[in-house]
């Protein structure tokens, strides 16, 4: 009785380490499925790598990419293992072997693809899809879309975005170069309000291909953004560049010989682009321009920008003041960005980020200059904090200094007080523009209060002098006689 119990025990043990075996496991699933295949009725459909004219076939590129994303790739019997470097990332990936199969499911229906090389002699090779005639009607369509879906999503994650710069003359006027500008929308030093703002309105724009159609607009947004240089705004356009992952189109104006020369440059542009031009404001005050006003107004709205979707305009100014309105109605221009000089929110950023300092002695008599008016743009500070990185208390103090500096120039300049609206030319009493407009209005009217209170104090210490100055002569005349 012993041994039988103990010869069971051992055929059990014996049987399980034989189903535990992968290759009979496998074995076993290729043998199930070639009996299914025996009560179906499939099509094949055949993707070869090149056309007729051997030109690339995208279709058969994307389903590659497709397929190399499977999960199921590593149930399969690979031998090819790639290393893909790239600009971002390193990564080990498997890759389909020629005649090697690899399965699919899709809406409940199970497809293979097989990697077939051609028997012609040209090494080509062709992904055939196999599926069942009774679900080709109700999936193929869709199953394709959801392949073209999936790839364009891994081709924009994976992709290198570039710089385009455009030639004066030439058949190709567009030569691109990788963009590695290090800036993001994590290292741009922005009130947080108004960068999460622009952070939601640029996601919120990739997602809305439909609403767009849907209102029979052309998919593509137009930024303003504005403010005196050194402000940050080029690397803010690399902040957006990076969070949309869109190539960069920069237009230099100079290089266009006419109104018609820009809108070829436009029509050669791609979907997926940042389109930049810097300036604008002295662009169209140039008189000796070769682009006119109706020219860049068609640039921005007219019939030739509607050749193309998925587009992010983006145009900068110092002001905007004497700029024609008809550049700025909604429609042309959707939101508008002002830059302002560095205030002390900005500057404790700045000195956080170049110094690692987010508090300091002298941190009291940085803001109390601040609220003086003095003020210097934030490549301005930043340079004075790199120049002295090694000691934060001498940066500080250099800072100090440049300030004091600042605000001193300004008192010579302007003896008398000014208050000034937020940049855009109007009164207080005017009805905003309809366009959107993203700017630190309360900082900016704190701000320009205290630059009033200041400059009243300062009129009031000089009337109070003056009139000792004039009582002192008086007195001096009476001594005479």
């Amino acid at each position: 009785m012993f041994l039988i119990f103990f010869f069971a025990i051992v055929s059990v043990l014996i049987i399980l380490r034989l189903l535990s075996k992968t290759s009979i496991i496998h074995i076993f699933l290729i043998w199930w499925r070639s009996f299914g295949d025996r009560f179906h009725v499939y099509q094949t459909y055949k993707i070869p790598q090149y056309n007729e004219h051997y030109q690339e076939n995208h279709l058969y590129r994307k389903v590659s990419s497709y397929l190399n994303s499977l999960a199921s790739l590593d149930d399969s019997d690979l031998k090819n293992l790639n290393l893909l470097s790239g600009p971002k990332a390193s990564e080990i990936f498997l890759h389909c072997d020629a005649n090697q199969t690899v399965y699919d499911t899709f809406l409940s229906a199970r497809l293979s693809w097989t990697n077939e090389l051609e028997r012609d002699g040209s090494r080509s090779r062709s992904y055939v899809l196999k599926i069942r005639k009774n679900d080709k009607r109700r999936v193929l369509r869709q199953y394709l879309q959801h392949i073209l879906s999936v790839t364009d999503e891994i081709e924009q994650r994976k992709k290198e975005i570039r710089l385009y710069m455009n030639l004066e003359t030439g058949d190709g006027r567009w030569r691109s170069i990788p963009f590695n500008h290090p800036a993001s929308f994590d290292t741009v030093v922005m009130e947080a309000d108004l960068k999460n703002k622009v952070r939601s309105d640029l996601e919120q724009f990739l997602k809305s291909k439909q609403y767009y159609h849907r209102l029979g607009r052309v998919w593509k947004r137009t930024y303003l953004l504005y403010g005196p240089s050194g402000t940050g705004k080029t690397s803010f356009i690399a902040a957006m560049a990076k969070l949309l992952n869109y190539d960069v189109y920069d237009i230099d104006m100079s290089k266009v010989l006419d109104d018609s020369d820009l809108k070829t440059l436009l029509l050669q542009t791609t979907s997926k682009s940042l389109i930049v031009i810097e300036d604008l404001d002295r662009i169209l005050a140039d008189k000796s321009t070769a682009v006119s006003l109706s020219g860049m107004l068609n640039f921005m709205d007219g019939i030739v920008s509607c050749c193309g979707e998925e587009r992010v305009m983006v145009f900068t100014m110092n002001s905007k003041d004497q700029v024609d309105q008809a550049v700025m109605r909604p429609g042309r221009v959707d939101v508008h960005i002002e830059f302002l000089a560095c205030d002390f929110s900005a500057f404790k950023s700045l000195a956080s980020s170049y110094l690692g300092v987010k508090d300091h002695k002298l941190f009291p008599q940085v803001e109390e200059i601040f609220h003086t008016g003095a003020s210097l743009s934030h490549a301005e500070i930043g340079e004075i904090m790199i120049s002295n990185r090694g000691s934060p208390s001498r940066a500080l103090k250099s800072v100090i200094s440049a300030l004091q500096t600042n605000a001193d120039a300004r008192a010579v300049s302007k003896p008398g007080p000014r208050l000034s609206g937020s940049g855009s030319g109007r009164t207080g009493d005017e009805a905003p523009e309809p366009a959107s407009v993203f700017c630190r209005e309360s900082v900016h009217t704190v701000r320009e209060f205290r630059k009033l209170y200041g400059l009243l104090k300062m009129g009031s210490r000089r009337k109070d002098d003056s009139m000792d100055l004039s009582s002192a002569e008086k007195e001096g005349s009476r001594h005479d006689v």
